[in-house]
């Protein structure tokens, strides 16, 4: 027996470990006459051979080795019984028996005799074998795989993941109800974008040159660039065609679009320092502050979830929180550069979002860097350890964000060089800026505030941009955080700077005429100018106030925690845990929404035959969005489309064409190139092209054919 067996066997003689006892009975446990149980040899031996391994000695050996006398355990404990008697068995235990001396000489002669079996092929079974625990069940691989599941399964980040589904698919009902057939908000900008998901997965499937070169606004160059592309979205589009699989395409993705927003929100409070409960505040305000129902019908401002989940993922690879500071051991430069691909994702799903990202990611680097040399040779000179491979994952990382965006940028500027129009103004942005009642109205889909807002509502110039409420219950939890915290009362300031800074931003030009805030961004950011709504700063505003709540949150629930370990048993009554969870009660209860999904058009059976070039009338900017989404069967030119700005080209079609079929409009459009002219007789009504239907085609050269409710006219 070895020394560090023999100790472990005093110790247990001497009562101070306490796994034997609570397996022994009273018996055996040294607390009757029949004590002098525990003192044999036999039962020392097998007992530390189960709970003290020797060193060396692999994990859920000693079990086995103690059970069959196999192995080191059992050459030690077999040179024991030969050579003489433990120390153990010299020294019994204090009130034991008289009969404990032949208790020990029976127990040596067994071990003797047992040791002389073992060599000759058989071992006596130990009685006191019984008593000890069970060994170590060894796992075999599929349980190792089943076990190595379960533990993924009740992760948190899986749990987290689960629980953003879950509520997305609640909070956004009724979208996937019907998502064949019905569009979140209206079917008109959500039509935009159905087609331009279905547009880049299929382009990029047969002809990846053409990105750029949309088959809408024939035959405007660079048309896929006049509005956000969507462009990381591209692999869902590469999955079904035809209108009925773009709209279920956009359905499922505006739904995890807003599990995405709550788990990325989740994972950056969680990242930053906060607890589970505060965290999950901070990922609903986020995801479904009621600002954002107005914004239904624009998939990429709902599809922010990449920037907390970013800011996270490049937190958590240099080994930062919010909470304890700098912590070199919690560096990773993995998730480095998993931080600047998500944020290269995030990027590509447009610049509305986008630009202000890629800017607070520049200023980030900046200040970060200023910091940290500051500190390392200047005030406090000391190694404060970044590492090569850290060093390497960001310039790698942030080399490949910022090709990213250079690349996409590269269309917008031709867009902008062939499209003076398209450029915006002062004046373009005045109307867009929302005053700072905006920041406490609720937009009409808000279910809990709608319908009390109404008249609020109705003093505003554009209410739909203008609606920015985050939302009173995270306005309280925020301004509580302000005073109870688990951050630094540092954090709390610049955190309420950052709140007051992008509510001045959200104002535009209300705020002072923008002179000091927003104006010098438009004038002297590159691509600032092509921001037409200031009012989605506001963003940025509730991802602050979710920060403030969720610091405030997580020290509650941290005293809540002190409560009940005064209690006995220390554990959280009912009232406590209600109280703990009401303000993520609140916050999901205020982010309840009324937002109408109403019926997409059917395709007409025209837009399935007929070959392009073609002009499909009437058009304008909301009845072409539709015609949009029912090219996606075949993608054939059409000079119809629908963006934040309307080309010279299309304006002038739409005006000559008011007396369609007539000689200029037919040799305008034959200049064009247009092949088929389709009239849509079911939209005429209370539009311009009214009556055109009626006109004659006589002398004209074209052709007339009626196709289901649709006139076609072939030039």
């Amino acid at each position: 027996m070895t020394t560090d067996q023999s100790d472990a066997t005093d110790g247990g003689r001497a009562g101070s470990t306490g796994n034997d006892d609570a397996r022994l009975p009273a018996a055996a446990t040294g607390t009757g006459s029949g004590a002098t149980a525990s003192a044999t040899d036999d039962s020392a031996a097998g007992e530390t051979a189960k709970h003290q391994p020797a060193a060396g000695q692999a994990d859920g050996d000693g079990p086995a080795a103690g059970r069959t006398g196999e192995g080191d355990g059992a050459d030690r404990s077999a040179a024991s019984a030969t050579g003489g008697p433990t120390p153990g068995a010299d020294k019994p235990t204090a009130g034991a028996a008289a009969g404990a001396g032949d208790g020990a000489g029976k127990a040596g002669k067994e071990k003797a005799a047992g040791s002389d079996a073992s060599t000759g092929g058989t071992a006596k079974a130990d009685p006191w074998s019984a008593f000890g625990p069970a060994p170590d069940p060894v796992l075999t691989r599929p349980r190792r795989a089943v076990r190595v599941v379960g533990r993924f399964l009740v992760h948190e980040w899986t749990l987290g993941v689960v629980v953003a589904l879950a509520l997305a698919v609640l909070l956004t009902w009724p979208t996937l109800r019907y998502p064949l057939y019905t569009l979140p908000q209206d079917y008109w900008d959500p039509s935009l974008q159905s087609w331009q998901m279905a547009w880049s997965g299929h382009i990029l499937l047969t002809d990846p040159a053409q990105l750029w070169q949309s088959n809408t606004f024939f035959p405007e160059k660079w048309s896929f660039a006049f509005s956000d592309t969507l462009l990381g979205y591209a692999p869902a589009g590469m999955i079904g065609t035809g209108p009925e699989a773009a709209v279920l395409r956009y359905n499922i993705i505006f739904v995890l679009a807003h599990a995405l927003a709550t788990f990325g929100a989740y994972a950056l409070a969680r990242q930053l320092g906060a607890g589970r409960i505060g965290a999950a505040v901070a990922g609903v305000s986020y995801a479904y502050a009621p600002w954002l129902l107005a914004q239904a019908g624009h998939l990429h401002i709902v599809s922010n979830g990449g920037i907390p989940l970013a800011l996270a993922m490049l937190a958590r690879g240099h080994g930062w929180s919010l909470r304890y500071g700098y912590r070199p051991g919690r560096r990773h430069e993995g998730w480095a550069y998993v931080g600047w691909m998500v944020a290269a994702w995030q990027l590509s799903l447009g610049f509305g979002i986008g630009l202000p990202f890629a800017y607070l990611l520049a200023g980030i680097v900046l200040v970060s860097a200023v910091v940290w040399f500051t500190r390392r040779w200047l005030v406090r000179p000391a190694k404060r350890p970044f590492g090569s491979r850290l060093l390497l994952a960001d310039l790698i990382g942030g080399a490949l964000f910022a090709a990213v965006g250079a690349l996409l940028a590269v269309p917008y500027f031709q867009v902008a060089e062939l499209h003076p129009n398209a450029a915006r103004t002062i004046g373009d942005i005045a109307i867009y800026s929302p005053p700072a009642s905006g920041f406490f109205t609720a937009p009409a889909e808000s279910r809990i505030w709608g319908g009390l807002h109404e008249g609020a509502r109705a003093a505003l110039p554009w209410h739909p941009e203008m609606t920015l409420l985050p939302g009173f219950v995270l306005y309280a939890l925020a301004a509580g955080g302000l005073f109870f915290s688990v951050w630094r009362l540092r954090h709390r300031l610049l955190l309420l700077a950052g709140v007051l800074v992008t509510m001045a931003l959200s104002m535009g030009t209300r705020f002072f005429h923008g002179t000091f805030t927003y104006v010098p961004l438009f004038e002297h950011l590159p691509g600032w100018n092509g921001l037409r709504t200031p009012g989605r700063m506001i963003l940025w505003t509730t991802l602050l106030l979710g920060l403030l709540a969720a610091g405030a949150v997580t020290a509650f629930a941290a005293r809540v925690r002190e409560l009940a370990a005064e209690r006995v048993p220390p554990w959280p009554g009912p009232w406590l845990r209600l109280a703990t969870l009401l303000p993520l009660l609140l916050v999901i209860v205020e982010g309840l929404n009324t937002t109408p999904h109403p019926v997409v058009p059917v395709q007409p059976a025209a837009m399935r035959t007929a070959d392009g070039p073609m002009l499909v009338l009437p058009s304008s900017q909301n009845l072409d969005q539709p015609v949009m989404l029912w090219s996606t069967s075949r993608f054939p030119d059409i000079v119809n489309g629908g963006s934040g700005f309307t080309p010279d080209t299309l304006a002038q079609v739409r005006e000559l064409t008011l007396g369609f079929p007539d000689q200029p409009s037919v040799d305008y459009l034959r200049i064009l190139g247009v092949r088929n002219v389709v009239i849509l007789r079911g939209q005429l009504a209370g539009t311009p092209w009214e009556r055109i239907v009626d006109n004659p085609v006589d002398g004209l050269g074209i052709t007339r054919e009626e196709i289901g409710d649709a006139v076609v006219y072939h030039l």
